[in-house]
């Protein structure tokens, strides 16, 4: 809402936006295509193996190949005047993640592209918009974090139908995208549903903290000081999982990898 009227972020028909009560740009954004679905523009093919292969801006398709249609020229005036937007990345087919402050880096009518860079959302002066390469990289790798991590999670939690595999708490708003094996392990630690458990945020301390574990063929264990404690009904539930199979997603190829499960339960054994 702005001064009693409702504004959109998006326009859903177009991926180029500028509201009518707005003289610049608002947003832009970048649909994960639906398999088999046809994808219209280039960006909808890389633009996550550019955000995550770059070190600088990420190339954003212009609408249609007329560099002055109005599509284009409000890209082209947010660039010249330095306006900051929101750029609405498709994380999933019909999901997005929202990345702001974003902004037009660079134009060009010859190549029919814009490009994209990505600010400091803390900040309120000109650092929304670096000007070094050293700069651009930094904000540059918030965004693959975050994307990342967004990916991830909706991939996770897409493949068990929206429900933690241990508690089957149906509620994606209270669920996370566990790790087996952490991002930081080079060579197992990929963002990969097979390296990934839905988890309710109960669920997902106690596994980080090792009072839970799942061993190679999908059995849960429960830690020996949560077993001998005794503490309400919270507690109970959570001592009722020890020795059952955690759900299991219906795709085999979505299913925990039982190497890195194995990986994972040895550090919960030591500690257990």
């Amino acid at each position: 809402m702005f001064d009693g009227e409702r504004i959109p972020l998006v326009n859903p028909q177009r991926g180029i936006f500028k509201p009518r009560q707005m003289r610049y740009l608002l947003s832009i954004r970048t649909v994960f295509p639906r398999p088999g679905a046809k994808v219209w523009y280039d960006d909808q093919r890389h633009v996550h193996s550019q955000l995550y292969e770059s070190t600088d801006f990420v190339d954003y398709a212009f609408m249609g190949k007329d560099p002055d249609a109005a599509d284009n020229r409000w890209l082209r005036e947010a660039f010249e005047n330095r306006i900051p937007i929101i750029y609405f990345i498709g994380i999933a087919p019909g999901r997005f993640t929202a990345i702001v402050p974003s902004y037009v880096g660079g134009w060009n009518r010859d190549t029919f592209k814009a490009s994209i860079g990505f600010g400091d959302p803390s900040a309120y002066d000109e650092s929304r918009f670096p000007d070094t390469e050293p700069a651009r990289r930094y904000a540059l790798r918030t965004v693959q974090q975050r994307l990342h991590q967004a990916s991830f999670r909706q991939a996770v939690i897409t493949a068990y139908d929206g429900r933690c595999a241990l508690s089957g708490l149906p509620e994606p708003l209270l669920l996370d995208a566990a790790h087996i094996v952490s991002d930081k392990h080079e060579v197992l630690g990929q963002p990969v549903v097979p390296n990934g458990i839905p988890l309710s945020k109960l669920h997902h301390a106690a596994f980080d903290a090792h009072l839970l574990g799942i061993d190679p063929d999908f059995r849960m264990h429960v830690s020996a000081r949560l077993l001998e404690q005794k503490d309400g009904p919270m507690l109970e539930a959570i001592k009722q999982l020890d020795k059952q199979v955690i759900r299991l997603p219906l795709r085999l190829q979505d299913r925990p990898d039982r190497d890195r499960l194995a990986m994972r339960f040895e550090v919960f054994r030591a500690r257990a």
